[in-house]
């Protein structure tokens, strides 16, 4: 793993006909990744970025709080989104998880805090072979 955070707020959707919001909201990601990512943008790597969203009641597509997480990164974790070759999304209503000894400990504290967050991860994506390895083993 490179970099993770937790984001403790409700993701705002791409799709959203409010502009100004999408963009207080990627603002707010990169204040948070910004608080622990102490290294220069990583060019030149392949990356896997993982996301989970727990949510209340009303979920949202996966997909569209990917870029707008993907996109407030630019310039400061990596220079271009398209170093991004693997994406791995979750979503779970508070209601259905609880802690697992083998969550991420930034995860289990967004499942403690009962409040609608995102956890994110970065990791360095592996060859193709091992994601279908493990699956298949």
């Amino acid at each position: 793993m490179l970099f993770e955070f937790l984001l403790l707020e409700r993701p705002v959707s791409l799709q959203t006909r409010n502009r100004q919001n999408l963009q207080a909201w990627k603002a707010s990601v990169r204040a948070e990744a910004s608080k622990t990512w102490a290294g220069p943008p990583c060019n030149g790597k392949k990356l896997h970025l993982t996301l989970v969203f727990l949510y209340k009641e009303d979920e949202l597509d996966l997909d569209n709080i990917i870029k707008p997480i993907q996109d407030a990164l630019i310039g400061l974790i990596y220079d271009d989104d398209s170093i991004i070759c693997d994406i791995e999304s979750h979503k779970r209503s508070l209601t259905e998880v609880s802690e697992d000894a083998n969550y991420p400990k930034l995860l289990i504290a967004g499942i403690n805090s009962g409040e609608e967050c995102v956890y994110v991860r970065i990791s360095e994506s592996k060859p193709l072979g091992d994601y279908f390895h493990e699956r298949n083993s």
